[in-house]
């Protein structure tokens, strides 16, 4: 039988999609003609959704805590104006927490055959690649009862690097740098340091470093100035392993050691020495070498960017073959790993000897800063328990770190947040000394 008016109508709209009919009006067309109609012909006027154009520019990388702007251009090539509610979906740290859908849903309305830009602002929550997801198009009639709705996929991915918090230890570090290269008034020598030029002599200077012959040659005393040797060789080895995953405060023992790494990178750069990044746990995670000065610090930021902890046991035997073969050259093996005792003395101890036959080894480990409170902790028995534990956990660290000394391995266990500049300053008494 033909269905005619009202019971037509109502059967057309049977066909249209009601899941995107706007909240309130569906009991309403059940008893309302009118509106029906007007609901169908909203439908109508709405622009298509899958002919629809995007693609996406901006921000390809960010360091960790910063923002990234992702701009999205909407291209309308259909006969009707576009109304829509844009939904530009990203993995859930790409933004912190409650602010991910202010910062991922749009309004906008793109006339016929033009383009509209909208901006996504990222503010990544952790390190790595983040590959934006789809895009989801609400399109809506001249009325807003109806919407026409679709998905479409706009590849991008922004890199999100380390922070890098430790730079502004820099400043304070090249100055020291400039002292023991002789740049400033304070001179040092070292063993194995190399002779730079002469000057003449003020009070203060050592008179070991008066040149007589020089100062025969002319009426002022001339004394010789001295810097440490440049062109060394430091390979920079992050431990991988399950240890690194531990936390310690905030954020995992590895980023802590990635930001004392890139600290001891831009200073040994500056120094004219030649830096090489090893990650490694029971496989090679990354491997950086042969970088320029200028290019060294920018690679080691983008090969960190993607590492996270694996939890397996570092492989200490393979890490010191692969550390080996990196390295032909007499060098500064710094290892970044852990200073508790089982992982030192089953894996890095029985390996240690090929490493400082031919290298200089520093160690840096990152200890925990809430050991050092329970420590201090008193007035209770559970605080005096703590406190013992506590001590308890110290001296075992020490005396793992004087098996290494033993062995003449420059150890440092510092808290995150010192961590990067007494590194850092281990290198530089290393420079110094004329150890490198």
């Amino acid at each position: 039988m033909a269905l005619t008016g009202r019971t037509a109508l109502l059967a057309a709209l049977g066909s249209l999609p009601v899941g995107f009919l706007e909240p309130g009006w569906t009991g309403l067309l059940a008893v309302n003609a009118p509106l029906a109609v007007a609901c169908a012909c909203d439908y109508a006027l709405a622009a298509p959704v899958r002919r629809l154009g995007l693609t996406r520019s901006g921000d390809t990388s960010v360091r960790l805590g910063d923002t990234a702007d992702v701009t999205l251009t909407i291209t309308n090539p259909s006969g009707r104006p576009l109304r829509a509610r844009v939904r530009d979906a990203w993995p859930p740290s790409s933004w912190r927490p409650g602010t991910e859908t202010a910062a991922s849903r749009h309004r906008l309305v793109v006339p016929a055959g033009e383009r509209r830009r909208v901006t996504t602002r990222l503010r990544p929550t952790r390190r790595g690649d983040r590959a934006a997801d789809r895009v989801t198009i609400r399109s809506y009639g001249p009325l807003g009862l109806f919407a026409r709705q679709g998905t479409h996929r706009a590849p991008w991915t922004v890199r999100v690097l380390p922070p890098f918090a430790s730079r502004k230890h820099l400043p304070s570090k090249l100055a020291r740098l400039r002292e023991l290269d002789g740049r400033t008034s304070v001179l040092t020598r070292g063993e194995g340091t190399e002779f730079d030029s002469l000057r003449e002599y003020v009070p203060g200077d050592d008179t070991r470093s008066i040149d007589w012959r020089a100062t025969a040659r002319q009426s002022a005393v001339a004394v010789r100035t001295w810097r440490p040797e440049r062109d060394r060789h430091i390979l920079l080895v992050l431990d991988t392993g399950r240890t690194s995953a531990g936390r310690v405060g905030d954020v995992p023992r590895l980023d802590a050691s990635m930001d004392a790494a890139l600290l001891l990178a831009a200073i040994a750069s500056r120094a004219g020495d030649r830096v090489a990044l090893l990650a490694h746990d029971r496989r090679t995670r990354a491997l950086v070498q042969g970088r320029s000065a200028g290019d060294v610090l920018p690679s080691l930021v983008n090969a960190m960017a993607t590492l996270e902890p694996e939890l397996v046991e570092t492989d200490a035997r393979g890490l010191a073959a692969t550390a080996l073969r990196t390295t032909p050259r007499r060098s500064l093996i710094v290892l970044l790993t852990t200073l508790d005792p089982a992982p030192i003395e089953e894996g890095l101890l029985p390996v240690l000897p090929r490493l400082t036959q031919r290298h200089t080894v520093l160690l840096a480990s990152v200890a925990d800063p809430h050991i050092a409170r329970m420590a201090e902790a008193r007035g209770s028995t559970d605080a005096v328990y703590e406190a013992a534990a506590a001590a308890q956990s110290h001296a075992e660290r020490e005396r793992t770190a004087e098996q290494l000394r033993r062995h003449g391995v420059t150890v440092v266990d510092a808290t995150p947040e010192t961590l990067a500049p007494a590194l850092a300053d281990a290198y530089l008494a290393l420079k110094a000394a004329g150890r490198l």
